[in-house]
This record gives structure tokens, C-alpha cells and sequence, in this order.
């Protein structure tokens, strides 16, 4: 049974890649610090869900924590490690870009310390789409990707870099996976989707900053975690696209089709057009098709009402959630 660390594995992608690891037959270690960045109980209750797994070992940990990380490397057989530990959000890097510098780039330092150190040869790293802000669509890897405009979108690109060096020097292979705009059930209470959805059923105002008109190329989280896993081939040092693949959709569009989910209007308040986020984002997929095999099988359709109704069933305790 391989074993593989998965780091942020209370997070959304980190908890839905750990179960499919899980479900696949790998024994899974899954680290995370539980921060309070976003309400705590959506995290609990995805590692909660993963606690029910004989082949999962949970530590509360932060990557930024080399010591810790240490002692856990020193007492178990590792395989390979998925990177999903990171601080998120492009407009919260701008009020604190310090803390996500140090968990972005410094954490990925001390993980690639490690996997030097215990002769670990595979890493696959989290990246981000939020890279390709001014470039021509749809984006593709070969973009010079070279001047972010968020601090989170800089302690990214940090991050690809540096993995390089260790691929250089050291010969690691390392996946790094810019990941476009990944919604579903268990989703981020800070980001749009789950947001929305519970603005819209409990009458309250919709926060929309700009008109609406901006487009993301939504990908709904099972593809991407099985793109993840996918990543865990030995294929050197590649950057790849894991996105939805086809025409960006529209904000405007998603509400249109959560309104119709929940047989509820929203009330829409609108805010000016943030100086940090993208108007558009659209991956070209080709490299992920030809290296990894995959391509994303989940419609926007059919994500948005898998997404509405687990909320549904979950609404109980979500009242409670922070968005």
C-alpha cells in the first residue's frame, strides 16, 4: 500500500483528494493546521468524513513548521506528498500578504527540505490560475507568467520556482497543477459558489463586485482531485492546467442557475470591480490530456446541483457558517 502525505487535507481540494486516495486503496497522512482563516466547522466536518478511513492518520500541523514536519517524516514510510497546505484568497493576501508568504513559499521550502532529506523523489504542488492575470486566452503553461497582481498570486509563482531549483539540483519530480476556480459540495464558505448559494436561500444580500459580466472557468472538485492523483506519475518537472477546458462562464450565469436550483431570487448588491481579481480565466487543457490522461467529466450543470444539494441537506448546521 503506497503512502502518500497529503498536506491541507482538512482543505477542499485536500479533503476530496485524500478521499479518493483513500477509496483507491493508499494509505493517506493528512496534515493540517485547522486555521481559522474561514469557518472552522466546514473543516471539521471534511475531516471528520475522512476519520471514518483505517487507512487515514490525521496530525494538526503547519507546514511552515519544520520540526514538527520532521518528526512525522522520521516515523513514517512516505511515498510521495500532495502540496494542497496554502493560504488562499487574492483580496486577504493584500490585507496580510506577510503570513502568505511565509506559508506559501517558506512551507514548500521546508517540504521540499524534507523530501531531500528522507529521499522522498515525488511532489505534486498546488498552484494557481490567478498567475496568468493579462495574458492571452485561453491560458497555456508556456505563458510567461511573470508579473502577478496579488501578493497570493506572487508567493505562487515563488513557489514554482523554487520546486524547480530542487527539480534542478536535486532531481525531483514534481507536478505543479494551476488549478481554475474548483466549486462543489463541502466548498469554500469565502468563495463564490457556496456563497451565493447560501446568500440566495436565506434572503440575505448577494456581495458582487462588478457587474457580474466576469467570467471563470469553473471545475468542479472531483475532477480536480482526480487530476491531482493523476499528477503522482513521474513525468520530471511540468507546470499543467487542470480547468474546466471550455468557454469561461459567467458569474451572472451561475447566479442565474443557482437562483432556478433553490426556487429563490436573488438580491444583488453591487460593489466596484476589485483591482486584484481576474476579468476572465480560461485553461487550455491539452498538456493535462496528453501527460496525465484526464480532462474534467462534471458539467457546470450538474456540479451547481450537486453543490445546492448537499448544502440543502447540511443547511442545518451551515446557518451557522461564516461567509
Amino acid at each position: 500500500m503506497q503512502s502518500i502525505v497529503v498536506t491541507g487535507a482538512a482543505g477542499f481540494i485536500g479533503w476530496k483528494t485524500s478521499l479518493l486516495l483513500l477509496e483507491s486503496g493508499y494509505r493517506v497522512i493528512g496534515l493540517d493546521n485547522m486555521n481559522e482563516y474561514y469557518d472552522p466547522r466546514v473543516k471539521a466536518y471534511r475531516l471528520n468524513s475522512l476519520q471514518e478511513y483505517e487507512n487515514f492518520t490525521a496530525f494538526q500541523t503547519d507546514i511552515e513548521d519544520f520540526n514538527s514536519l520532521d518528526g512525522i517524516f522520521e516515523k513514517h514510510r512516505v511515498d510521495a506528498v500532495i502540496n494542497l497546505a496554502a493560504r488562499a484568497g487574492v483580496r486577504y493576501s493584500i490585507e496580510n500578504p506577510y503570513i502568505y508568504m511565509s506559508t506559501n513559499l517558506n512551507g514548500t521550502l521546508n517540504l521540499l527540505e524534507i523530501l531531500r532529506k528522507y529521499k522522498i523523489n515525488k511532489l505534486v504542488l498546488a498552484s494557481t490560475s490567478s498567475l496568468y492575470a493579462g495574458q492571452q486566452m485561453p491560458f497555456k503553461e508556456t505563458l510567461p507568467v511573470n508579473t502577478p497582481i496579488s501578493p497570493y498570486a506572487a508567493s505562487k509563482k515563488s513557489a514554482e520556482v523554487l520546486a524547480y531549483t530542487y527539480h534542478f539540483l536535486y532531481g525531483l519530480d514534481i507536478s505543479v497543477l494551476r488549478y481554475f476556480t474548483v466549486y462543489g459540495p463541502a466548498g469554500r464558505p469565502d468563495m463564490s459558489v457556496f456563497r451565493f448559494i447560501k446568500w440566495i436561500d436565506e434572503g440575505k444580500q448577494v456581495e458582487l463586485y462588478g457587474d457580474g459580466s466576469q467570467s471563470r472557468d469553473f471545475t468542479y472538485v472531483d475532477d480536480i482531485a482526480a487530476g491531482t492523483i493523476k499528477a503522482l506519475s513521474n513525468i520530471g518537472y511540468e507546470i499543467i492546467n487542470l480547468g474546466g477546458g471550455k468557454n469561461p462562464i459567467s458569474i451572472n450565469q451561475v447566479l442565474e442557475q443557482i437562483q432556478g436550483y433553490l426556487g429563490k431570487e436573488a438580491n444583488i448588491s453591487y460593489h466596484p470591480f476589485h483591482l486584484a481579481d481576474m476579468k476572465e480565466t480560461w485553461a487550455n487543457i491539452d498538456k493535462a490530456r496528453e501527460l496525465l490522461d484526464w480532462e474534467p467529466r462534471v458539467s457546470l450543470d450538474d456540479g451547481l446541483k450537486r453543490s445546492v444539494s448537499w448544502y440543502l441537506e447540511n443547511r442545518e448546521w451551515l446557518k451557522d457558517v461564516q461567509v
